[in-house]
């Protein structure tokens, strides 16, 4: 069944110059346990892509339906209710501790307090961050940041997670792990919705699609070392 769906999805964004398509007519769909990456260069439309799917940000124009409900941002509930959108920690917010940064949110939605610190040890501990549970959130490095921003948005049990571009910022020798934790949170069954850019390392996802100019290409050959090459491709 497909638990994501973008229909004829438009957005522009305009400011006292002109006017620039970011979106155009875009159409994707997106099944529970299923990892797909989307590529393309810096504003190629990617990161607008995502927030829409995630419900942060509205279209246009189109249809974006999470479970066969329609989204209606920004005032939907199922942000937090079924998806979970990834952001890593910023290195100057003001925060308290992991642990009781995670239990924030189970906690608004009622859960006791015993309960909102277990599910949190334990999305900790899925994410391979058990050992950040008492950091400050500003102590993270970039490994540690997108391991719990994930641990933050699998506290709610969404269905679906959304991550930007998972690995920027990144060392090198952590990328792999990283995509690995991916690839075993669609295994798990929740679908993963990432995007990658101009990186030669890509995850071992079910589909990639190469959007460039507000415009999905479909499907890439996983084997194409580069994204200059797949644009090199679509463009051919």
């Amino acid at each position: 069944m497909t638990l994501l769906a973008l229909e004829r999805v438009c957005k522009r964004h305009q400011d006292a110059r002109s006017e620039r398509v970011v979106l155009d007519d875009l159409s994707m769909s997106l099944h529970a346990g299923e990892l797909v990456a989307i590529l393309g260069e810096r504003g190629s439309g990617r990161s607008t892509l995502l927030r829409i799917a995630a419900g942060i940000q509205a279209p246009d124009s189109g249809v974006v339906r999470f479970a066969g409900a329609e989204l209606a941002p920004p005032d939907s509930s199922a942000l937090g209710d079924g998806i979970g959108y990834c952001s890593r920690a910023s290195a100057d917010r003001e925060a308290g501790f992991v642990l009781e940064e995670l239990m924030l949110a189970p906690r608004i939605r009622g859960v006791r307090h015993s309960d909102a610190q277990a599910r949190a040890r334990a999305a900790l501990e899925r994410v391979g961050a058990a050992a950040c549970a008492g950091y400050p959130f500003n102590e993270l490095d970039g490994a540690e940041s997108v391991r719990v921003g994930l641990a933050q948005a699998l506290v709610l049990q969404p269905a679906l997670l959304v991550i930007d571009e998972p690995v920027t910022g990144v060392d090198p020798p952590e990328h792999e792990g990283i995509l690995e934790l991916l690839r075993s949170l669609a295994d798990d069954g929740i679908a993963v919705l990432m995007s990658v850019g101009e990186s030669t390392e890509f995850p071992n996802a079910d589909r990639k699609l190469l959007i460039r100019d507000g415009v999905l290409a479909g499907s890439v050959d996983p084997e194409l070392p580069s994204v200059h090459q797949l644009l090199a491709e679509a463009s051919a």
